[in-house]
């Protein structure tokens, strides 16, 4: 036997050696080996500081007022007093009673709205229509539209459950003052005037009748 055929028998026996090392520290792996455990460290805090908090501000409420004033406050109670209140929705339908009520009180004619009318404001309407209707004078009047509808404030009695809701609105539209004659004395009916009106509406929340009616006015 020659010193290269010796030389790479002892190379084997070497390799063979450290082989059967490597599998008595290292094992084999079966595929039944249980999972590897999670690195120590505060991995489960740092989850929990991205949870998502369920909630957050009502936008039916903060779309109208600012959010942790007092009128959210308000509505928002007014909320919990009737679940089924929906701010938005109020709102819209102020805006059509806004333009029902001025045009009947525009025209002299208030039979169409009392309904939704206290009687303090009623009894102030009629009486400037009277007043008018003295003097022989009468409203040619044409509505544009609404130009803007803005929740100024709004209150909640827990006593009463009244809520109160107070609104700005500007609307367009086409006025003229006629007198017995129909001459016209006062006004274009080719000009379009702006009408700023601040009113304020209110109800007991709960109530089986869902009518708002018109309690205060300003300008």
């Amino acid at each position: 036997m020659n010193d290269a055929v010796i030389q790479l028998l002892v190379l084997a026996a070497i390799a063979l050696f450290l082989v059967i090392r490597l599998k008595n520290v290292l094992g084999t792996r079966t595929g039944f080996e249980k999972p590897p455990l999670s690195p120590p460290g505060p991995r489960n805090d740092v989850i929990r500081d991205f949870e998502v908090i369920e909630g957050g501000p009502d936008r039916d409420i903060t779309d109208h007022v600012d959010d942790g004033s007092e009128s959210a406050k308000a509505l928002a109670a007014m909320k919990m007093a009737e679940p089924g209140f929906s701010v938005t929705e109020f709102v819209g339908g102020a805006r059509q009673a806004y333009e029902m009520i001025l045009m009947a009180f525009e025209n002299g004619d208030l039979s169409s709205v009392q309904g939704f009318l206290s009687e303090d404001v009623y009894e102030a309407f009629l009486s400037v229509i009277s007043d008018r209707e003295d003097k022989g004078l009468s409203i040619d009047a044409n509505f544009i539209g609404v130009r803007e509808t803005m929740v100024q404030e709004a209150e909640f009695d827990r006593d009463t459950s009244e809520g109160m809701v107070t609104l700005k609105f500007v609307g367009e539209l086409t006025s003229v003052v006629r007198d017995s004659e129909g001459t016209i004395v006062e006004g274009n009916p080719n000009e379009i005037k702006k009408q700023r009106d601040v009113w304020t509406f209110a109800r007991e929340m709960g109530a089986e009748d869902p009518n708002w009616k018109l309690v205060a006015t300003g300008g």
